[in-house]
């Protein structure tokens, strides 16, 4: 039996939610006549507390779909040294948008107020127009971390008074959410754009949403199409996101139990230098000094255990919906075993 602890994102859709995406009604999306797309948008957005929602391929495409609505080429984009729209979306803020970056220095992805207040430009045509805040919840190089929502309000408060966009990359928001116990609308009221994805811990096979007010999603729609992302009868794909969306939600704390038993146990190994707090469902660890990261995830896959490497160093872990107890129970046993 192999373990796949290397991401959220591998996990399949169960039988219900087959049979869900078996039976639902499509239509041309791109003429907006796809009964089950409007049906998952207008839920999302309801959820949220916003006036429309987007449905797309993927979380790349809504986070950077949100920039190109938001920002102009020569603006500048404000997020975490270690945000997924400036490490791992290929560039694309610079490819699509013409954006430059500035970067900050977060605790574990989480910056502050002041930080951000401190870091907008002057008006001054020798620095780029800052234009755009980003935040990422739950931070994935952060090992899952959780923003403080007071946090957010204060950045959300700056970037009104400053005239900013707040974008909220919530890829994993709903592990947040099932921790806090806050609600949707309530991150619904602070950003001007937030992307949650359906094919992580929500177990949908793909696609994400982009929420705003009905203007943003309006150009929004129009920036998806120059980007390829209009889907024709994508009811099908829908049908798994309102399934994942009724059903999934609640079973995220299952993922964050085991997480944090993983976390607990690798934090008494000879071979692990430090763990990573783990509030949600990924568990980073530094292995001790003189190991390396690679030796690590070799010896793990020769006990059936997969898991990914995280930088110089650093191993991840991810527990998702196709993680049972059983599987925990093997993994952990492989991890005790390892002499890497």
């Amino acid at each position: 039996m192999i373990v796949d602890l290397r991401s959220d994102t591998v996990t399949k859709p169960g039988f219900a939610m087959r049979d869900a995406m078996m039976s639902a009604p499509v239509g041309d999306d791109v003429y907006g006549e796809d009964p089950s797309v409007n049906a998952l948008q207008e839920l999302a957005a309801t959820r949220f507390g916003v006036e429309a929602a987007l449905f797309c391929p993927s979380g790349t495409m809504t986070n950077q779909i949100a920039i190109n609505v938001h920002a102009l080429p020569g603006d500048e984009v404000m997020c975490d040294r270690f945000a997924h729209i400036y490490r791992y979306e290929a560039g694309s803020i610079a490819r699509l948008t013409g954006a430059s970056v500035q970067l900050l220095e977060g605790d574990h992805g989480r910056f502050t107020a002041d930080q951000v207040n401190a870091a907008i430009n002057p008006d001054d045509p020798h620095y780029p127009r800052t234009r755009v805040v980003s935040a990422e919840n739950t931070m994935n190089k952060g090992g899952g971390s959780i923003w403080d929502l007071s946090v957010l309000e204060s950045i959300s408060g700056i970037c009104q008074a400053r005239g900013l966009a707040f974008h909220l990359d919530g890829a994993r928001l709903f592990n947040a959410l099932v921790e806090t116990g806050e609600s949707p609308q309530a991150y619904g009221r602070l950003f001007d754009s937030i992307s949650i994805c359906l094919s992580k811990g929500l177990g949908a096979p793909v696609g994400s949403l982009l929420l705003g007010s009905r203007d943003f999603i309006g150009r929004a729609k129009r920036v998806r199409k120059a980007l390829g992302g209009g889907m024709r009868q994508a009811g099908m794909l829908a049908a798994a996101g309102i399934y994942a969306l009724e059903h999934n939600i609640d079973r995220l704390k299952d993922d964050h139990r085991r997480a944090r038993s993983l976390g607990k146990t690798l934090a008494g190994l000879s071979w692990v230098g430090e763990v990573l707090p783990a509030q949600t469902n990924i568990v980073i660890c530094k292995v001790r000094a003189g190991l390396s990261e690679g030796a690590v995830i070799a010896g793990l896959r020769e006990s059936g255990v997969l898991a990914s490497a995280f930088g110089p160093g650093l191993v991840r872990f991810v527990t998702h919906l196709d993680l049972d107890d059983t599987g925990l129970e093997l993994a952990t046993a492989a991890l005790r075993r390892l002499s890497p």
